[in-house]
């Protein structure tokens, strides 16, 4: 079996896509979705097993491709024949550089095309470091496309609504076209051949055989994106990107190669989890490829015992069969994985989607396939509190099946904080919560993260004293409160003179002291401040450990009170990563959430790409997590790091 992704942009026309391919050979298996963020198809094509995982489009959803791309043979990036639409398959196109695996593109919709192809490519390869070459040219009527020429073959198709293409005559007024364009095709090639630059240079002529050689080394090298042609609602160029990919995709030796390269501790992979899922009354299912041989129910997968285990790549004969499965569709295998194949397990609840698996352990996936970070944090709060416990038993597990949720506790609230791709992976995981693991969930924004410090030192006398009820205890402390510079953190200090605190209970002055700092004035912590125990009291049999903590929490919660208090901001520094065009806009929207931009400049790795670096309150991330979708059409996406704590000025928010 060989397997390839479909991805792009939203509303490219993907899912048809994928559809139309599986169904050339009316025999497909049946269709596998998660979430509605990725579906697997398996399918036959010529009478060889083949699968097509399909990825939603959209920035919230990228995280899923990685796992896909990772156990794929080869890749289809989808896009919309419009050269405004362009900017949109950029992450895609960078991440496929990233991979280093060998891509198709499929320039969809022709029949509804804003622009000219030569208008379409250059768009796009504004954000590719390899050539975009055209492996077709569009033949047009009245200004509509109505087929394609293929220009290693040279020969021309005519679409027909909803069948193969017919065979047709090149037209006389395309002759010219077509010698140019083909001529820029083997051009393009013969940058990784020398035979065929050699052949080029003496104008010789080249044969069609040695031109899909070329094409095929040069695609599997990753080294350019041969481009398609089509219209797949119609079913028009669907057959001639199938061909393609039958000829020119490696098998599955070639991609565990790939993988073993890409980073250490990969060589000894036998299988990845492209897919998973949360089935009610079933568990948790990941789809697996078995990248070695004999991978069968029982055998150690991930340093543990793979459970059950249901194969997808047997085709049935024909005529339907004993498993009652319809004529000319793909039937479930019952014996073990062989390499290549997709199997669903269950009853492994030690695998998860992101990783790679050998006999005996597991290892992450490259760094290419890694989800961007998850900056957008809500908290998660079950609706009835009977289903707390089993709220935390949930995200526990959605972590095994989304590669792009963090989950950890909120220091403030005491909630599962999630940290998410956005507010639709965030609704995505609460339909999740409910519909698989029937827990229902609200999520509210993270409290603030602010803390406090004094603007000047303060010296308090505190005196403990407790004469009743049982043993007494006595302690009296004079302390001073002083501020320190940012960052400095707590220090503490002692200047007691002659014994009057005896050693033995300065740790307790300082443990009190602790305690009171941790929340202030407005109930935040206290920070950058030192505490100096200067002097103080005590009873040879009613002074404790005890009565001295109590004396030094009271008497800093007293001096806090009197002092002045300022709130402090936490201040993070963020890479925010965009297409160049949109680089302008963004200064705006970062001066609105009080941010400040310390500059930007191109990304020496990704074509058309610039990166930002801006200073931002930590309360303005979730609110940078929409502005930057809107004004980079779904492609921004940043990295956010902690920086520093400023003072909060009075305008941006008034203690409660």
């Amino acid at each position: 079996m060989r397997v390839f992704t479909i991805l792009g942009p939203s509303q490219s026309g993907k899912t048809t896509l994928a559809r139309a391919l599986a169904d050339l050979d009316r025999a497909m298996g049946k269709r596998q979705e998660t979430a509605t963020v990725a579906a697997m198809q398996p399918f036959s094509f010529m009478g060889e097993d083949w699968a097509a995982i399909e990825i939603s489009g959209g920035a919230e959803n990228q995280a899923q491709v990685g796992p896909a791309l990772t156990a794929s043979d080869a890749a289809v990036l989808c896009v919309p024949a419009d050269p405004e639409a362009a900017v949109l398959a950029a992450p895609y196109l960078r991440q496929l550089e990233e991979a280093g695996i060998p891509a198709f593109m499929f320039i969809n919709r022709m029949d509804q095309a804003k622009g000219r192809i030569a208008d379409i490519v250059a768009a796009l390869q504004t954000y590719s470091q390899h050539s975009i070459v055209l492996r077709q040219v569009p033949i047009r009527e009245d200004g509509r496309v109505v087929g394609a020429v293929d220009l290693i073959s040279e020969r021309a198709w005519k679409y027909i609504e909803d069948q193969p293409s017919a065979l047709i005559e090149l037209p006389e007024e395309m002759q010219q076209r077509e010698k140019q364009a083909r001529s820029e095709m083997l051009e393009a090639l013969a940058d990784f051949d020398d035979h065929l630059l050699e052949e080029l240079i003496e104008d010789r002529e080249v044969l069609a055989a040695e031109a899909y050689d070329v094409a095929t080394q040069v695609l599997q090298h990753g080294e350019v994106f041969p481009a398609f042609l089509g219209a797949a609602e119609h079913r028009n160029g669907v057959l001639r990107l199938m061909k393609s990919l039958r000829h020119e995709v490696p098998h599955v030796a070639a991609t565990r190669a790939r993988l073993a390269g890409s980073q250490k501790g990969l060589e000894d992979v036998v299988a990845v989890g492209c897919m998973a899922d949360q089935v009610k009354h079933l568990g948790k299912t990941v789809l697996l490829r078995a990248l070695d041989g004999g991978l069968e129910q029982g055998h150690s997968v991930g340093g543990s015992t793979l459970g059950g285990l249901t194969g997808l790549s047997a085709l049935s004969d024909g005529h339907g069969g004993e498993d009652g499965n319809e004529p000319g569709r793909v039937a479930p295998q019952r014996g073990g994985l062989m390499a290549g194949d997709l199997g669903q397990a269950v009853k492994s609840d030690h695998l998860n989607l992101g990783y790679c698996y050998s006999a005996d352990g597991s290892a992450g996936l490259p760094s290419w396939a890694q989800p961007r970070p998850s900056t957008y944090r809500r908290l998660v709060i079950p609706v009835h509190e009977r289903d707390e416990a089993r709220l935390s038993t949930a995200l526990d597990r959605l972590r095994g099946l989304d590669p792009a949720v963090r989950l950890e506790q909120d220091a403030i609230s005491g909630r599962a904080m999630l940290h998410l791709q956005g507010p639709l992976h965030l609704r995505r995981v609460l339909a999740t919560l409910e519909k698989e693991f029937c827990v229902e969930a609200n999520s509210e924004r993270v409290p603030p993260a602010f803390c406090e410090t004094l603007k000047r030192p303060v010296e308090q006398q505190y005196r403990h004293r407790k004469q009743s009820g049982g043993a007494g205890q006595f302690a009296d402390v004079l302390i001073e409160i002083q501020p320190l510079p940012r960052g400095a953190g707590f220090q503490f200090r002692e200047r007691v003179k002659g014994g009057a605190v005896p050693k033995a209970y300065i740790t307790s002055v300082e443990a009190g002291a602790r305690e009171a700092l941790s929340q202030g004035q407005y109930g935040h912590p206290v920070v950058d401040v030192a505490v100096t125990l200067k002097d103080g009291k005590h009873h040879a049999v009613d002074s404790s450990d005890f009565a001295f903590r109590i004396a030094g929490r009271n008497a800093v919660r007293s001096a806090l009170y009197q002092a002045e208090v300022v709130l402090l901001q936490p201040i993070m520094r963020l890479d925010i990563h965009v297409p160049s065009v949109f680089s302008g806009s963004l200064i705006p929207v970062v001066s609105s959430l009080r941010g400040q931009v310390l500059g930007f400049a191109a990304e020496e790795q990704a074509a058309g790409w610039d990166v930002l670096e801006v200073l931002l309150p930590l309360a303005a991330q979730d609110t940078l997590c929409h502005s930057l979708a809107s004004a980079t059409r779904g492609t921004g996406w940043f990295e956010a790091a902690f920086e520093h704590y400023e003072e909060l000025r009075q305008e941006e928010s008034t203690p409660a």
